[in-house]
Protein backbone atom coordinates (compact mmCIF):
# COMPACT_ATOMS: atom_id res chain seq x y z
CA UNK A 1 0.00 0.00 0.00
CA UNK A 2 1.20 3.28 -0.81
CA UNK A 3 2.23 6.32 1.73
CA UNK A 4 -0.26 9.20 2.07
CA UNK A 5 2.46 11.13 0.35
CA UNK A 6 2.56 8.63 -2.35
CA UNK A 7 -1.14 8.70 -2.99
CA UNK A 8 -1.01 12.23 -2.70
CA UNK A 9 1.56 12.76 -5.53
CA UNK A 10 0.26 10.44 -7.47
CA UNK A 11 -3.21 12.21 -7.51
CA UNK A 12 -4.29 14.90 -10.93
CA UNK A 13 -3.11 18.25 -10.75
CA UNK A 14 -6.68 20.13 -11.28
CA UNK A 15 -8.50 18.59 -8.74
CA UNK A 16 -5.65 17.94 -6.56
CA UNK A 17 -5.42 21.51 -6.40
CA UNK A 18 -9.10 22.70 -5.68
CA UNK A 19 -9.43 19.73 -3.11
CA UNK A 20 -5.57 21.29 -0.73
CA UNK A 21 -7.27 24.50 -1.32
CA UNK A 22 -10.33 23.80 0.32
CA UNK A 23 -8.63 22.01 3.41
CA UNK A 24 -6.14 24.82 3.43
CA UNK A 25 -8.69 27.40 3.65
CA UNK A 26 -11.31 25.52 5.66
CA UNK A 27 -8.09 24.68 7.97
CA UNK A 28 -7.48 28.86 8.26
CA UNK A 29 -11.30 29.41 9.26
CA UNK A 30 -10.82 27.03 12.10
CA UNK A 31 -7.63 28.48 13.21
CA UNK A 32 -9.70 31.80 12.95
CA UNK A 33 -7.03 33.56 10.94
CA UNK A 34 -9.64 35.37 9.08
CA UNK A 35 -13.76 35.69 9.28
CA UNK A 36 -15.74 34.12 6.64
CA UNK A 37 -17.11 37.39 5.67
CA UNK A 38 -13.84 38.55 4.33
CA UNK A 39 -14.58 35.63 1.31
CA UNK A 40 -18.22 35.09 0.83
CA UNK A 41 -19.79 36.13 -2.17
CA UNK A 42 -21.50 39.39 -1.38
CA UNK A 43 -22.32 40.65 -4.95
CA UNK A 44 -22.86 44.49 -3.02
CA UNK A 45 -19.28 44.09 -2.39
CA UNK A 46 -17.90 42.72 -5.45
CA UNK A 47 -19.73 45.61 -7.16
CA UNK A 48 -19.72 48.88 -4.91
CA UNK A 49 -16.12 47.92 -3.08
CA UNK A 50 -14.87 45.92 -6.28
CA UNK A 51 -14.08 43.17 -4.00
CA UNK A 52 -13.31 40.89 -6.84
CA UNK A 53 -11.32 38.51 -5.01
CA UNK A 54 -14.34 36.88 -3.80
CA UNK A 55 -16.08 35.68 -6.87
CA UNK A 56 -13.17 33.60 -6.49
CA UNK A 57 -12.72 32.91 -2.65
CA UNK A 58 -15.66 31.83 -2.07
CA UNK A 59 -15.58 28.33 -4.07
CA UNK A 60 -12.71 26.97 -1.58
CA UNK A 61 -15.02 26.86 1.39
CA UNK A 62 -17.07 23.87 2.30
CA UNK A 63 -18.19 23.98 5.15
CA UNK A 64 -16.49 24.04 8.91
CA UNK A 65 -14.78 20.97 10.33
CA UNK A 66 -17.84 18.01 10.46
CA UNK A 67 -18.96 15.09 8.21
CA UNK A 68 -20.20 16.70 5.56
CA UNK A 69 -16.93 18.74 4.75
CA UNK A 70 -15.43 15.06 5.21
CA UNK A 71 -17.74 13.91 2.43
CA UNK A 72 -17.74 16.82 0.30
CA UNK A 73 -13.70 16.92 0.19
CA UNK A 74 -13.84 12.95 -0.37
CA UNK A 75 -16.40 13.75 -3.51
CA UNK A 76 -13.45 15.43 -4.77
CA UNK A 77 -11.06 12.74 -4.14
CA UNK A 78 -12.96 10.24 -5.81
CA UNK A 79 -14.92 11.49 -8.51
CA UNK A 80 -12.96 14.95 -9.32
CA UNK A 81 -9.93 12.17 -9.72
CA UNK A 82 -12.07 9.63 -11.66
CA UNK A 83 -13.04 11.91 -13.89
CA UNK A 84 -9.81 14.12 -14.32
CA UNK A 85 -7.91 10.18 -14.77
CA UNK A 86 -11.02 8.91 -16.83
CA UNK A 87 -12.77 10.64 -19.29
CA UNK A 88 -10.34 13.44 -19.23
CA UNK A 89 -6.83 11.77 -19.17
CA UNK A 90 -4.62 13.60 -20.49
CA UNK A 91 -6.72 16.44 -21.26
CA UNK A 92 -6.01 18.85 -18.25
CA UNK A 93 -7.27 21.82 -20.21
CA UNK A 94 -10.76 20.29 -20.52
CA UNK A 95 -10.92 19.59 -17.22
CA UNK A 96 -10.14 23.18 -15.83
CA UNK A 97 -12.60 24.44 -18.55
CA UNK A 98 -14.82 22.24 -16.99
CA UNK A 99 -14.65 23.80 -13.59
CA UNK A 100 -14.23 27.35 -14.63
CA UNK A 101 -17.47 26.90 -16.98
CA UNK A 102 -19.08 25.17 -13.98
CA UNK A 103 -17.83 28.36 -11.56
CA UNK A 104 -19.06 30.66 -14.00
CA UNK A 105 -22.42 29.21 -14.34
CA UNK A 106 -22.57 29.12 -10.44
CA UNK A 107 -22.10 32.67 -10.34
CA UNK A 108 -24.58 33.48 -12.69
CA UNK A 109 -27.25 31.67 -11.42
CA UNK A 110 -26.30 33.21 -7.47
CA UNK A 111 -27.46 36.52 -9.25
CA UNK A 112 -30.70 35.65 -8.74
CA UNK A 113 -32.26 36.54 -5.71
CA UNK A 114 -34.03 32.93 -5.19
CA UNK A 115 -31.09 30.81 -5.63
CA UNK A 116 -28.19 33.09 -4.16
CA UNK A 117 -25.53 31.81 -2.22
CA UNK A 118 -22.43 33.20 -0.05
CA UNK A 119 -20.63 30.02 -0.83
CA UNK A 120 -20.70 27.71 -3.78
CA UNK A 121 -18.08 25.40 -3.39
CA UNK A 122 -20.48 22.56 -2.56
CA UNK A 123 -22.30 23.26 -5.48
CA UNK A 124 -19.20 23.50 -7.06
CA UNK A 125 -18.75 19.67 -5.87
CA UNK A 126 -22.19 18.28 -7.00
CA UNK A 127 -21.72 19.60 -10.26
CA UNK A 128 -18.84 16.89 -10.31
CA UNK A 129 -20.84 14.42 -9.00
CA UNK A 130 -23.75 14.87 -11.36
CA UNK A 131 -21.03 14.99 -14.45
CA UNK A 132 -19.50 11.92 -12.94
CA UNK A 133 -23.00 9.86 -13.11
CA UNK A 134 -23.30 10.93 -16.64
CA UNK A 135 -20.21 9.38 -17.56
CA UNK A 136 -19.98 5.91 -15.14
CA UNK A 137 -24.12 5.84 -14.98
CA UNK A 138 -23.86 1.94 -14.74
CA UNK A 139 -21.44 1.81 -11.46
CA UNK A 140 -23.14 0.34 -8.82
CA UNK A 141 -22.75 2.49 -5.50
CA UNK A 142 -23.25 1.56 -2.04
CA UNK A 143 -24.70 4.13 0.29
CA UNK A 144 -23.54 3.66 3.49
CA UNK A 145 -23.82 -0.06 3.43
CA UNK A 146 -27.99 0.30 3.20
CA UNK A 147 -28.75 0.38 -0.23
CA UNK A 148 -26.92 -0.08 -3.64
CA UNK A 149 -27.83 1.89 -7.05
CA UNK A 150 -26.89 2.86 -10.28
CA UNK A 151 -24.52 5.87 -10.38
CA UNK A 152 -26.96 7.96 -12.62
CA UNK A 153 -28.91 8.02 -9.66
CA UNK A 154 -26.45 9.10 -7.18
CA UNK A 155 -27.16 12.80 -6.95
CA UNK A 156 -30.29 12.41 -6.26
CA UNK A 157 -30.03 10.43 -3.33
CA UNK A 158 -27.33 12.32 -1.57
CA UNK A 159 -29.64 15.40 -2.15
CA UNK A 160 -32.23 13.19 -0.62
CA UNK A 161 -29.59 12.79 2.03
CA UNK A 162 -29.01 16.44 2.58
CA UNK A 163 -32.69 16.70 3.05
CA UNK A 164 -33.20 14.01 5.88
CA UNK A 165 -30.16 15.53 7.76
CA UNK A 166 -31.52 18.83 7.29
CA UNK A 167 -28.69 20.50 4.94
CA UNK A 168 -29.92 22.88 2.44
CA UNK A 169 -31.22 21.67 -0.71
CA UNK A 170 -30.29 24.69 -2.66
CA UNK A 171 -26.43 24.03 -3.25
CA UNK A 172 -27.09 21.00 -4.60
CA UNK A 173 -29.60 21.94 -6.87
CA UNK A 174 -27.68 24.51 -8.20
CA UNK A 175 -24.63 21.95 -8.36
CA UNK A 176 -27.10 19.77 -10.48
CA UNK A 177 -28.61 22.73 -12.68
CA UNK A 178 -24.54 23.78 -13.53
CA UNK A 179 -23.60 19.95 -14.43
CA UNK A 180 -26.72 18.80 -16.78
CA UNK A 181 -26.04 22.70 -18.08
CA UNK A 182 -21.79 21.39 -18.99
CA UNK A 183 -23.45 18.04 -20.15
CA UNK A 184 -25.90 19.39 -22.54
CA UNK A 185 -24.09 21.79 -24.25
CA UNK A 186 -20.55 18.85 -24.35
CA UNK A 187 -22.86 15.83 -25.14
CA UNK A 188 -26.92 15.56 -25.62
CA UNK A 189 -26.62 18.98 -28.20
CA UNK A 190 -23.48 17.86 -29.65
CA UNK A 191 -24.93 14.03 -30.10
CA UNK A 192 -28.36 15.72 -31.31
CA UNK A 193 -26.62 18.06 -33.91
CA UNK A 194 -23.46 17.17 -34.51
CA UNK A 195 -22.33 20.45 -33.10
CA UNK A 196 -20.18 21.79 -29.93
CA UNK A 197 -20.38 25.17 -28.54
CA UNK A 198 -18.59 24.51 -25.81
CA UNK A 199 -15.40 23.92 -26.74
CA UNK A 200 -12.46 24.78 -24.35
CA UNK A 201 -10.77 28.20 -25.68
CA UNK A 202 -7.43 27.91 -26.95
CA UNK A 203 -6.57 30.57 -23.55
CA UNK A 204 -6.88 27.57 -21.47
CA UNK A 205 -4.57 25.33 -23.10
CA UNK A 206 -2.26 28.05 -23.01
CA UNK A 207 -2.69 28.40 -19.16
CA UNK A 208 -1.99 24.74 -18.96
CA UNK A 209 0.98 24.90 -20.84
CA UNK A 210 2.52 27.98 -19.57
CA UNK A 211 2.14 26.36 -16.08
CA UNK A 212 2.69 23.06 -17.00
CA UNK A 213 0.09 21.12 -15.40
CA UNK A 214 -1.19 17.43 -16.65
CA UNK A 215 -1.17 17.17 -20.13
CA UNK A 216 -1.05 20.30 -22.69
CA UNK A 217 -2.82 18.64 -25.85
CA UNK A 218 -5.98 16.41 -26.12
CA UNK A 219 -4.98 12.48 -26.92
CA UNK A 220 -7.74 10.39 -28.31
CA UNK A 221 -8.15 7.91 -25.56
CA UNK A 222 -7.14 4.44 -26.64
CA UNK A 223 -10.46 2.03 -26.67
CA UNK A 224 -10.20 -0.50 -23.90
CA UNK A 225 -11.41 -3.91 -25.44
CA UNK A 226 -10.96 -6.36 -22.33
CA UNK A 227 -13.44 -7.06 -20.05
CA UNK A 228 -15.88 -3.76 -20.97
CA UNK A 229 -18.55 -3.95 -18.73
CA UNK A 230 -21.06 -2.06 -20.88
CA UNK A 231 -22.91 -4.29 -23.52
CA UNK A 232 -24.94 -1.71 -24.85
CA UNK A 233 -24.54 1.16 -27.37
CA UNK A 234 -22.42 3.92 -25.97
CA UNK A 235 -21.71 7.36 -27.86
CA UNK A 236 -18.81 9.79 -27.80
CA UNK A 237 -18.96 13.55 -29.15
CA UNK A 238 -16.69 14.57 -32.24
CA UNK A 239 -18.03 11.93 -34.73
CA UNK A 240 -16.77 8.70 -33.11
CA UNK A 241 -19.50 6.55 -32.42
CA UNK A 242 -19.03 3.44 -30.90
CA UNK A 243 -21.20 0.33 -32.30
CA UNK A 244 -23.10 -2.66 -30.29
CA UNK A 245 -20.70 -4.60 -28.88
CA UNK A 246 -19.86 -7.74 -30.36
CA UNK A 247 -18.57 -10.84 -28.59
CA UNK A 248 -14.73 -11.77 -28.86
CA UNK A 249 -14.55 -15.14 -29.84
CA UNK A 250 -10.98 -15.38 -28.27
CA UNK A 251 -11.69 -13.98 -24.59
CA UNK A 252 -15.38 -14.26 -24.43
CA UNK A 253 -15.90 -10.66 -23.60
CA UNK A 254 -17.27 -8.16 -24.92
CA UNK A 255 -15.79 -5.20 -27.83
CA UNK A 256 -16.72 -2.19 -28.74
CA UNK A 257 -16.18 -0.96 -32.52
CA UNK A 258 -15.36 2.44 -32.62
CA UNK A 259 -15.44 4.48 -36.07
CA UNK A 260 -14.93 7.68 -37.36
CA UNK A 261 -12.87 8.98 -34.92
CA UNK A 262 -12.41 12.96 -34.86
CA UNK A 263 -8.80 14.18 -33.01
CA UNK A 264 -9.82 17.75 -33.64
CA UNK A 265 -8.62 19.36 -29.97
CA UNK A 266 -11.10 21.38 -27.72
CA UNK A 267 -13.91 18.59 -27.84
CA UNK A 268 -15.39 17.87 -24.25
CA UNK A 269 -15.67 13.95 -23.53
CA UNK A 270 -13.42 12.78 -26.24
CA UNK A 271 -13.19 9.23 -23.78
CA UNK A 272 -14.86 6.74 -23.69
CA UNK A 273 -18.66 8.07 -22.64
CA UNK A 274 -21.60 5.51 -21.48
CA UNK A 275 -25.46 6.30 -21.31
CA UNK A 276 -27.49 4.28 -19.19
CA UNK A 277 -29.72 1.80 -20.37
CA UNK A 278 -28.34 2.15 -23.87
Amino acid sequence: MSSPAEFYKSLPPVSKAYGTACLVLTTACQLGLFDLVDIALLYELVFSHFQLWRLITNFFFLGKFSINFGIRLLMIARYGVQLESGPFQRRTADFLWMMIFGALTLLALSLIPFFRSPFLGISLVFMLLYIWSREFPNANINIYGLVTLKAFYLPWAMLGLDVIFGSPIMPDLLGIIAGHLYYFLTVLHPLATGKNFLKTPIWVHKLVMRWKIGAPTATPAQPDNAGAAFRGRSYRVGGATAYPAQPDRGSGAATTNTVQTDSSSGVAFRGRSYRLGG
